[in-house]
């Protein structure tokens, strides 16, 4: 097969890379098998553990705890999704908790993880993960892997952009040295600096602060901890949240907040006071503004990244943005006309992309009903988007949730956060009522047994890394 295109990747070694350890969402693992990149040696090279889901701590209220678990909950019967029937059960005095049916999450608060992809012929699906890496050592991976397949890197910085008189478009990039490198298609992935969507191209910025406030992170390292939990921990602060992401080597850790509601050395301080073992590494201060560039393809160049746009690192989207971009590039993929009907549908797509991450974003913070700091409740009392309000008011009403088009979450993501966020369903489908209670207390503790088995079965976490996929140093 011959060569379609060259790539020339220009990069400094001067430039860092943010992050001490990144949490992902299950599509990553689409990306490794389109690679064809052996999954176990990726998770040792960069000090990998499992991600079965998010555990949110005290947002709602304070010593509230739930999980958006990766995977299905339940099994559908009939028609019927499965949360119409445990929605009648809640109705009718229920008291086992959403959480029971799902076996990423009884699986995760175990400490436990193999991998399934189904439970027998029971209907009911296996586990579905993501991972926990050490970002700089992914970059690490893909670089080498990249230019075993031809990509050249060039090392330097860019000084200067010139564009075309004739068009607006990117013509070349002088690097500091003086070299100059021109091109007929431009990625820029220069972080929030934009240098070629913004700084060059002057595409403007969609800003988003109103709806989600939060501007800056602290991030730091602390020592790995026992047991390695496969799941990401969100505990809410006064104004903002703390992640918590175990790797084998050590534990990422940050602290997400709002600058007009606590100070830096104030939140720096509530970071280090709530790390579980000793800071490895100094504390770093990253400054943001939610929201995105007015278009994402500009001309000819796209962004990718912190160049694109920023959503808090809150659902671990960020990746999964990378991500997407590059499959939507492939698919409306230009020739040397760039075809602007191609360039707005890119726009369109991954506009509606971030809208609808942004609505679930938003979610977790409005649907809050905290007393104890002006944050959340000014949060509480935000004006949010309509697509938003019609999401809750539906759910609320008659709980219902549709998944519109292609956006990221599914039905039962929305569904944990909204039960998790104390939203009750006024009612549920009149499907649900044609079993009789019998049948559905049959049904409901026959899938509950099924999950209490197998997570039974399951080997530790950190015994299925030691077997699969021990980082070097663990083993040397």
């Amino acid at each position: 097969m011959g060569q379609l295109l060259e790539i020339e990747l220009i990069e400094s070694e001067q430039i860092g890379t943010i992050g001490v350890g990144e949490a992902t969402i299950p599509q990553i693992r689409l990306l490794i098998s389109l690679l064809g990149v052996d999954e176990n040696d990726f998770l040792s090279q960069t000090q990998a553990t499992i991600k079965l889901g998010i555990q949110f701590n005290d947002w709602a209220r304070m010593g509230d705890s739930y999980m958006h678990a990766f995977g299905p909950i339940g099994r559908g019967l009939g028609m019927l999704n499965f949360y119409p029937y445990w929605l009648r059960s809640l109705r009718h005095g229920e008291t086992q908790d959403l959480w029971k049916y799902s076996f990423n999450f009884q699986a995760a608060i175990a400490n436990r993880f193999a991998a399934v992809e189904q439970l027998g012929d029971t209907g009911l699906a296996g586990l579905r993960n993501a991972y926990h890496f050490d970002a700089s050592l992914v970059a690490q991976y893909f670089r080498r892997y990249s230019e075993q397949q031809g990509v050249t890197r060039t090392e330097g910085k860019i000084v200067t952009t010139t564009l075309r008189d004739s068009d607006g478009f990117i013509e070349s990039v002088s690097l500091e040295d003086g070299r100059v490198i021109d091109g007929e298609l431009f990625i820029d992935c220069s972080g929030f600096r934009g240098v070629l969507i913004e700084q060059a191209l002057e595409t403007g910025y969609e800003d988003w602060t109103g709806w989600l406030p939060c501007d800056r992170a602290i991030a730091v390292a602390s020592a790995a901890t026992e047991p390695w939990r496969p799941y990401t921990q969100a505990t809410a602060r006064d104004a903002g949240w703390q992640w918590r992401i175990p790797l084998q080597h050590r534990t990422g850790n940050g602290h997400v907040y709002c600058s007009q509601y606590v100070n830096d050395d104030a939140a720096q301080s509530a970071l280090m006071r709530h790390l579980d073992s000793a800071a490895v590494t100094e504390p770093r201060l990253l400054r943001f503004t939610t929201g995105h560039r007015k278009k994402f393809w500009n001309r000819n160049c796209v962004a990718l990244g912190l160049a694109a746009g920023f959503m808090e690192p809150l659902e671990s989207t960020s990746i999964h943005l990378i991500q997407t971009g590059l499959s939507r590039l492939l698919a409306l993929f230009p020739d040397q006309r760039f075809s602007g009907v191609d360039i707005d549908e890119y726009n369109r797509q991954t506009t509606f992309e971030y809208e609808r991450i942004r609505d679930f974003l938003i979610l977790h913070y409005y649907a809050n009903k905290r007393t104890d700091s002006e944050f959340w409740l000014e949060c509480s009392q935000m004006e949010i988007p309509d697509s938003l309000q019609q999401k809750i008011d539906l759910f609320r009403t008659s709980g219902r949730i549709f998944r519109v088009a292609d956006e990221l979450f599914t039905e039962t993501g929305w569904l944990q956060v909204l039960i998790g966020q104390h939203i009750i369903p006024e009612s549920y489908h009149p499907m649900a009522g044609l079993l009789s209670d019998e049948q559905l207390d049959g049904f409901l503790e026959k899938i509950r047994s099924v999950i209490d088995k197998a997570v039974s079965e399951l080997p530790q976490h950190r015994d299925h890394i030691a077997r699969n996929c021990p980082a070097p140093d663990l083993t040397a």
